[in-house]
Formats: C-alpha cells, structure tokens, sequence
C-alpha cells in the first residue's frame, strides 16, 4: 500500500548545500556583532532617543505634559520651526536620493526592483510599528514610579504594575500591531528569498528599507512642524501679538543665499594665479560667510526673544573656540616641524610637551588658578608689576580684552566709538557685543587649554610628517625651493590631512569642554558669566534646576551645531584635503 507523500521539515537540509553556507556565514556574523550592537543600542541610540522624549515634555523631576516644540522654540525661537522643516525636507531629499541610486544601480545590473521596493515597505513598517508601541508604552512604564508612591516597594509589585503597564489599552494594541508587522516582514522576506534567486537584487533591500524609513520620518517632521506651527498662530492670535514666523523665513532665505556665494569665492580662490587676488577671494567669502550666518540665525532677534543664558553660552563658546583652535594648532606644527628633524634632545622635548595633556584636569586648572589669581602676590600679576603693568583680576574680571586693550590705547568708548553712525541700532549694538572679545577670565580658560592639547598635536603632526616620503621634499630642493618654499607648497600640503582631522576634532571639543571650565568657574566667581559656556549652561539646567525637558531641547540643540560645524568644515575645509 502506497504510503502518501508528507513534507517533511528538516534543519539539517536547510544549513546544506551553496545556500546552506551562506546562511550559517550570515548566522555567525549576525551573532558575533550581537553583542556589540546591544550595546551600542543600550549605551549610544536609546539615550539620545529618551532625551529626546524628555525634550518634548514638561520635566522637572517627573514627567509632566507634552510641550511639542516648546522647549526648542523657548531656547531658539522661531529657529525651532524652520529647523523643523529643514529636517523634514532634507528627509525626504535622502529619501528620494536613495530611491534613484538603487533604481539606478539596479538598472545597470537588469533587475527589477519592484519586489524588494515592496519588502523594503514590510521592514520599514516593522521598525514604525516598534517605534510606536514603545512610544506609547514609555510614559506607561515611566509612571510606575508614581503608582508606588505610599506602598510598600516590593519586586513583586514592581512587576505587577510593569505587567499592568504592558497590558494598557494603548500599548498592547500598538503590541499587536508590532507583532503582526514582524510575521508579515518574516513571511515576505521567506517568500522573497525563494522567489528570487538573484542575490544582487536582494542586496538591495536595507537600502530600501532606509528608503521608507526616511520618507515616513520626513513626513512625520513635516506634519508634526506644521502643527505646532499653527498651534504657535493660534496662541499668538489669542494674545493679539505677531508671531513672526514667515518673515524669519524671508531674512533665513537671503542668508543662505549669502552662503552660497561665498562658497564661489572660496572654490574659486584656488585658482587665482596671485596670492593677493587669493587673499582678496578669502576675506570676501570670510565676510558674506559671516553676514550670511548672522541672517540664518537672525541673532538679534533670536537673543531678543530667544533664551538670553543659552545665546550667551553659544557667544562664550565660540570666543573659546576661535581663541583656541587657531593657535593650539599653529603652536603644534611649528614646533613638530622642529621636533622633526631630530634636533638634540628633542626626545625629551617631545616627552615635555605631551606632559600636559596626560595631566590630571583638576591638577592642572588649580596650577592655573593660582597662577593667575586676582592677588598682587599672585606670580602672573608679580611680573606684569615687574613689567610696569598694574595687577589684573583674571579670573575675576568680565570686561573684554579688546576693550581693556583699547582703553590702554586710549581709545575712549570703544567698540561704539568706531562703528559707524549709518549701522541699524541692533546691528550696531550686536556688533559690539561680540567686539570687545573673550573676558579675561575666558582667556585664562584658553590659555589652559592651548597648553594642555598643544602636546597631543604636536605627536599627530609628527606622524603625519613622517608619512611624507622624503624624496617629495629633495626633489623640490633640487629644483632650488628654500625652506620655507619647500614647507608651504611640499609639506603643509601633504599634511592637510592632519590638519583636517586636528582642527575637527578642536572644534568638536571646544563645544564640548567642561571639566576644567567648571573647575575654574566654580573656585572664583565665574567672571560674571562669561565662563558659563554653553555645556556650562545645559549642565545647570539639568543639575542645578532640574528642568530635564528643556536642558534636553538645550542638548540637541548643541548637537545640532556641532553637526552644522562638522558638516560646514567637511565640505570647506575637507575638500582642500589632498590625500596623496
């Protein structure tokens, strides 16, 4: 008797065979950078997601109302919005720039992309699934805290309550909806995979899946900006004011336009055959690159409306910035180009210079704080009275040095003094703000600094100098280049690798300082706040009022403008880079 044919469902088979390889290469892969991906999860992408939860809500101490954009529009003003919807522009930009190069590739390669356009939706809805369901169930969760308030806190009543969170109306259904996204991408993706039997097409389908993801995020911003938008007009409607949102936009406008012609002058300086017309191109794209900044901003209505602390601590970190960068990395090549040729003892020389870097911060800022202590016995202010220069404060003291520097000029009522009559009152009174220059307390802070990573650059550029082959530098010799020939047009070329990745990671860290700022801040006074850095300021919010919600808005909005100058550095300044 014939027995009927049954499927028969085997693991040992479907690790056999070409295909049988590639799944248990993949398998292994996938578990060895588990762990790491975990992690990185755990630690990286889960704390900037709650922070920026945290940004949207009323936090002081424990999670209050939703605010939406209140919290940036309170930090930045009506920059929040535009911010807003340049993100969700620039979403669906990378959106449609994904969809054409795969549509391109695959039609190099003949293939038809439809199925994996189709899968690449599944996944994309999976992972909008799991992003809701956690979304409604974090508030769920994070209340649990104020459920316990007057019970005994027991585990078994911490899990009671995380179950009762769990099964909320609102988030088990988003479970639902999550569970059926991941069978349905489980499926289409089994399905796929015994359809189509060209690896290459299928190779496609993260890129796709990011394709979704970034439409619906650029969707999402847009609709979500559009709303507190109106919701902004309607406010400012009831309470009978301007809300002055559009005219913004105009001013924005004309400010990237600014832009845009100063990066002409800037590419087109390379090819000036002098170095004065050279020189010429770079001041003109240094003052529209300025003028168009100020308009993107719009500084003095934003510092006007805006949060003053927060436009204050941005003033005093690029006054740190500028002061630091520069000269930490001119100090570090020229003394590594000396260093370099092997002088005698420029082993120990090295030695001494790499010292302040590995030197405790604290150690370093309490050296510096009696250095320049505002007491006359103070060994700063004993030789300024050696020199015939009356002890300074130091710390201590507010004023600008380049308004102290004009007073001992005897240029009375300066920066006003020189700025012309015709300039608009905001402009004039913006202008000179920023031209009386870093406190002195700043500059002591830059002092330090520039001592301290003066030794770090100075061993990157000796690397990079040791990378440039010799025979580049002799065969310039021989053609009759001098040193200082042989240095500007061989050498410093062939480090602008260096020099990118150095003034990079400077600018990134001047942003970021706080550890020897709050030291020094802390100890004296704060030199009226002209210490108070923009960390500086976000680390009050946080710590010292407790306003979770707003210094997180505080923090992103310092992420993006440390996106902004990285960005801004790397098509301007990398694309000078010359790689060999």
């Amino acid at each position: 008797m014939a027995v009927p044919w049954q499927p028969q469902l085997s693991l040992g088979k479907l690790f056999t065979g070409r295909r049988g390889r590639h799944l248990r290469q993949n398998l292994t892969a996938y578990a060895m950078i588990a762990p790491a991906l975990i992690l990185i999860f755990i630690f990286g992408i889960f704390p900037v997601g709650f922070a920026l939860y945290v940004s949207l809500h009323r936090w002081i101490i424990l999670r209050s109302d939703f605010r939406g954009m209140v919290n940036y529009v309170a930090a930045v003003d009506s920059l929040a919005y535009l911010a807003g919807f340049a993100l969700g522009v620039g979403a669906l930009v990378g959106a449609g720039l994904l969809l054409r190069r795969v549509v391109e590739k695959g039609q190099r390669e003949g293939e038809r992309l439809w199925p994996e356009v189709l899968a690449g939706a599944v996944y994309a809805s999976a992972v909008v699934t799991f992003m809701r369901w956690f979304y409604l169930f974090l508030p769920e969760f994070l209340d649990i805290a104020t459920k316990m308030r007057g019970l005994e806190r027991t585990q078994q009543l911490f899990f009671d309550l995380l179950g009762d969170a769990f099964r909320a109306e609102a988030p088990y259904g988003a479970w639902l909806w999550f569970v059926g996204a991941t069978l349905l991408s489980i499926t289409a993706g089994g399905l796929l995979m015994g359809l189509r039997r060209s690896r290459r097409a299928r190779a496609h389908q993260p890129a796709l899946a990011l394709m979704w993801l970034s439409l619906a995020t650029g969707l999402g911003l847009l609709v979500f900006t559009y709303q507190q938008v109106g919701l902004a007009y309607a406010e400012a409607f009831a309470q009978d004011i301007d809300p002055g949102i559009w005219p913004q936009l105009i001013v924005i406008s004309g400010g990237f336009l600014l832009l845009a012609a100063a990066w002409y002058l800037w590419r087109s300086a390379e090819q000036q055959p002098s170095t004065g017309r050279f020189a010429l191109r770079i001041l003109a794209a240094t003052i529209l690159m300025v003028a168009g900044v100020l308009l993107i901003i719009e500084i003095p209505t934003i510092v006007a409306s805006g949060d003053a602390d927060l436009w204050n601590g941005l003033k005093v970190t690029v006054f740190f910035s500028l002061g630091t960068v520069p000269i930490q990395l001119t100090i570090a090549l020229f003394l590594s180009v000396l260093l370099f040729y092997n002088a005698r003892g420029s082993a120990v020389f090295r030695m001494i210079y790499f010292l302040p870097y590995i030197t405790p911060a604290l150690a370093s800022a309490t050296v510096f704080r009696l250095l320049f202590s505002e007491r006359q016995q103070a060994p700063i202010n004993r030789l300024l009275i050696w020199l015939g220069i009356g002890p300074q404060d130091w710390l201590r003291e507010s004023d600008g040095v380049l308004t102290m520097l004009a007073k001992s000029l005897g240029v009375e009522g300066y920066p006003a003094a020189i700025l012309p009559a015709w300039l608009p009152a905001d402009l004039s009174a913006l202008m000179a703000n920023w031209m009386t220059g870093p406190s002195q307390a700043l500059t002591v802070v830059i002092m330090l600094s520039i001592w301290t990573f003066v030794g770090y650059n100075v061993v990157i550029y000796l690397a990079g100098l040791g990378n440039i082959p010799r025979e580049m530098t002799e065969a310039a010799e021989i053609d009759g280049a001098n040193q200082w020939q042989v240095f500007r047009y061989v050498t410093f070329p062939l480090l602008s690798p260096t020099t990118y990745f150095l003034s990079l990671i400077a600018v990134m860290g001047t942003f970021k300082a706080f550890n020897t700022i709050w030291l020094l801040r802390g100890s004296v006074g704060s030199g009226l706040g002209t210490l108070n850095t923009i960390s500086v300021v976000i680390f009050e919010e946080f710590f010292v009022k407790t306003r979770y919600g707003y210094a997180s808005a505080m923090a992103f909005v310092l992420f993006a403008i440390i996106l902004g100058l990285t960005l801004v550095n790397n098509r301007i300044q990398g694309s000078r880079v010359f790689y060999g």
